[in-house]
C-alpha cells in the first residue's frame, strides 16, 4: 500500500472490512473504550486525544510511582526511516506521565544496533531527556535478572532488564512494521526489547516465545506509533521507498487488542503473524474485534 492509499483510508473503513468491533463514537461517555483508534493528525495530537478517550494517563499511573516508557529503540536510523518509535511521541509520554503525579520516568530499549548511536539517531534519547525522563542503555547483562515463566510454552526462562521488574508501570510504544521473521512488529514482539538473549526467542520460535514473554509481563498500556510504517524490507528498513505515511495510531490496555487491528493496518491475514494467534489462544488479550469495545477517531 503506497502513501497516497494511506491517506484516503480511515479506521471505520478498515474496521467495516471484516468482522468490525462494537465502534463507539469517539463522544460516548457511556462506555470507556477497549481501545482507540486515531488518525490523520500528529503524534503528540493523537496521543492527547486518544489519551482523553480512554480515561486519561491518570488511570494507569497513581502518584509517586515509578513507571517505564519502552520505545522500540533498536535501529541506527532517523525518524523518518521509521524503524523507531517517533521522538516527538515519547516526549509528549513522558511529560503525560509527570503531569499524571509520576516520581520516575525511565526510558530504554535493548538495541539492535549500537545502542549509543541508536539513542542518538533516532532523536529518542534527547527527546526523553528533555522531557524529564531517565535514559537507560541495557547493554549490561549486570542489569537484567532471570526469572520463572509459569506455564510458558518454549521459555520457561528469561533474563528481563532490570527496570521493567521494578517499575509500577509499564507503557509499550511500539512502531508499527513489516518484520522479515515475524511477519509484523507491532505492540507483543516490541516486548522483545526487555530480554537479554533474543536470540533464544528466536531459536525457540517467535510464534511462542513472544507469547511467553507477554504471559510474564503484559503491558499495562500500549500506544502504538503508525503514523510512519515500514512495508518492506524491515525491521530494520532500507530506503524511504519503505515508508508509509500512515498517520495512524492505536491505544489500548491490550497488546493483542493492539496487534489485531494492526495486522489491518499492515494488510495482512491474522494467520500470517503466528504469535498474535497463539497468545490468543492462550487468551493472553482479545483478538476478535467482534468483542471489543473500538473509539475510532478520525483528526
Amino acid at each position: 500500500m503506497n502513501r497516497r492509499d494511506f491517506l484516503k483510508t480511515t479506521f471505520l473503513g478498515i474496521l467495516a472490512s471484516g468482522a468490525a468491533g462494537r465502534v463507539l463514537q469517539a463522544a460516548d461517555p457511556t462506555a470507556l473504550p477497549d481501545l482507540v483508534a486515531l488518525h490523520n493528525s500528529t503524534p503528540e495530537a493523537m496521543f492527547a486525544r486518544g489519551m482523553q478517550a480512554i480515561g486519561g494517563m491518570e488511570r494507569f499511573v497513581k502518584k509517586g510511582s515509578t513507571v517505564v516508557v519502552k520505545p522500540n529503540i533498536a535501529w541506527d536510523q532517523p525518524p523518518e526511516f521509521a524503524a523507531n518509535t517517533n521522538p516527538e511521541l515519547v516526549a509528549a509520554i513522558v511529560k503525560s506521565v509527570y503531569q499524571a503525579g509520576a516520581a520516575s520516568v525511565i526510558v530504554f530499549d535493548h538495541s539492535c544496533d549500537n545502542g549509543p548511536a541508536c539513542y542518538r539517531k533516532s532523536g529518542i534519547a534527547e527527546a526523553a531527556e528533555n522531557a524529564g525522563a531517565k535514559v537507560l542503555h541495557a547493554t549490561n547483562k549486570k542489569h537484567y535478572r532471570k526469572v520463572t515463566i509459569p506455564n510458558a510454552k518454549v521459555m520457561s526462562e528469561a533474563e528481563i532488564f532490570e527496570a521493567i521488574l521494578d517499575c509500577d508501570t509499564f507503557i509499550n510504544v511500539p512502531i508499527l512494521k513489516h518484520h522479515g521473521g515475524a511477519r509484523m512488529s507491532a505492540a507483543m514482539k516490541n516486548l522483545m526489547g526487555i530480554v537479554w538473549d533474543r536470540r533464544k526467542m528466536h531459536r525457540a520460535g517467535l510464534g511462542d516465545s513472544i507469547p511467553d514473554l507477554l504471559s510474564f509481563r503484559k503491558p499495562d498500556l500500549n500506544i502504538l506509533d503508525a503514523y510512519r510504517m515500514i512495508m518492506d524490507h524491515g525491521p530494520r528498513g532500507g530506503t524511504l521507498k519503505d515508508v508509509a505515511l500512515g498517520k495512524f495510531m492505536l491505544i489500548s490496555p491490550d497488546a493483542v487488542a493492539t496487534d489485531a487491528v494492526a495486522v489491518k493496518l499492515m494488510k495482512y491475514k491474522a494467520s500470517e503473524v503466528q504469535y498474535l494467534i497463539r497468545a490468543a489462544e492462550r487468551k493472553l488479550g482479545e483478538r476478535k474485534l467482534s468483542q471489543l469495545k473500538i473509539a475510532s477517531i478520525e483528526m
